[in-house]
């Protein structure tokens, strides 16, 4: 039974989430998070030695160390959604020590953030806890906005200042994913050569996703087809929205699916369509952590709890929230941290 304050936070619906027993994908056959993750799964790989190291010291880190589950602090809102609205809420943030000081007392494995952000306190910290760096970004000032992630910087220099990883994401479904797919493939190589992970943002982005007053950019079947993208181009690490509905490609009638999707392999319960997401990404040999999403305020805590069991119940390997955390008092953020962190600590939310 999972802790009273878990499941006073999941309230009405703690049966549903904790209760469900998935019927799609047979849990029996993915691969799941475990101490073990290491030896069973990346041994095998063509990844090298220095990178499966970097693999395990970010799996070997914070209050989920050597669990097979991961906690990341990402912040890279400052440019995604410029500093002014990501700050403002707590102007403590403007200054990167204090991103990396959340990340620490908030028992996260890793932080992820940009390069000015990491390398402003690189000396001080890159021993302290993991450096995932964003390498590309929608930079956000362009007049009209537009939508395009760019490069920041180089690989090398996310090696100098002591990253175990590098962080990209690309916009699969718009204009200039065929760019994106590119560089970040490229970029992705180069890390591995030098011994970093890779962890790829695989987000949909194209107005067309929006039909009849219904947003299929979090659809399941789409959401999983770009993990699917990502585990191909040999990222260590998927991040994904979590999904909120299903049949994109039906609705939008472009692409190939299979009927047997809709009918066999998901149903409308929030964990099979996460384990859909895990399902495409290799059936969970590259481990899938959502993401937290925006910050709303008294119902933030009860959010990063559900999404956590979710991820935990579909197979996912953990979170990676930010605005939850970062936009509220310290020591709340850190308190909300730690929470998502008890979810996969109890080992009586198990997968479904």
């Amino acid at each position: 039974m999972a802790s009273k304050k878990i499941q006073d936070l999941l309230a009405d619906k703690a049966a549903y989430y904790l209760d469900h027993t998935s019927n799609t994908i047979d849990k029996s056959v993915l691969h799941l998070p475990s101490p073990n993750a290491i030896d069973n799964v990346w041994a095998n790989s063509n990844r090298n030695i220095q990178t499966i190291r970097s693999i395990q010291t970010l799996m070997g880190n914070g209050r989920l160390a050597n669990s097979g589950y991961v906690s990341i602090l990402p912040v890279d809102q400052g440019i995604e959604h410029s500093a002014g609205a990501s700050f403002a809420p707590n102007p403590i943030y403007f200054d990167p020590e204090n991103i990396v000081k959340l990340a620490i007392e908030g028992g996260c494995n890793a932080v992820a953030s940009t390069y000015g952000v990491l390398g402003s306190v690189a000396r001080k910290y890159a021993h302290k806890i993991p450096f995932i760096v964003k390498i590309n970004h929608n930079e956000f000032l362009s007049y009209p906005n537009k939508f395009d992630q760019i490069m920041f910087g180089t690989i090398k220099d996310a090696w100098n200042m002591g990253a175990v990883a590098v962080g990209a994401t690309i916009y699969f479904g718009s204009a200039e994913s065929d760019r994106q797919i590119i560089e970040v493939a490229k970029a992705f190589e180069y890390a591995h050569e030098l011994g970093m992970a890779t962890i790829l943002w695989c987000y949909l982005r194209n107005s067309a996703f929006k039909k009849d007053g219904v947003d299929y950019h979090t659809a399941a079947d789409l959401t999983g087809q770009a993990n699917h993208l990502g585990v191909t181009i040999q990222a260590d690490i998927i991040k994904q929205k979590l999904p909120t509905n299903n049949g994109g490609y039906n609705a939008l009638n472009f692409g190939k699916t299979s009927k047997l999707v809709y009918e066999k392999l998901t149903t409308d319960h929030p964990i099979d369509l996460c384990r859909y997401q895990v399902a495409n990404c290799y059936m969970g040999r590259v481990g899938l952590i959502n993401s937290g999403g925006e910050s709303k305020g008294a119902s933030d805590m009860a959010e990063a709890v559900m999404t956590a069991v979710v991820n935990k119940r579909a197979g996912g390997m953990g979170l990676i929230s930010g605005r939850k955390a970062f936009q509220k008092p310290m020591k709340d953020g850190v308190e909300l941290l730690k929470t998502i962190q008890d979810v996969y600590l109890d080992n009586t939310i198990t997968v479904a």
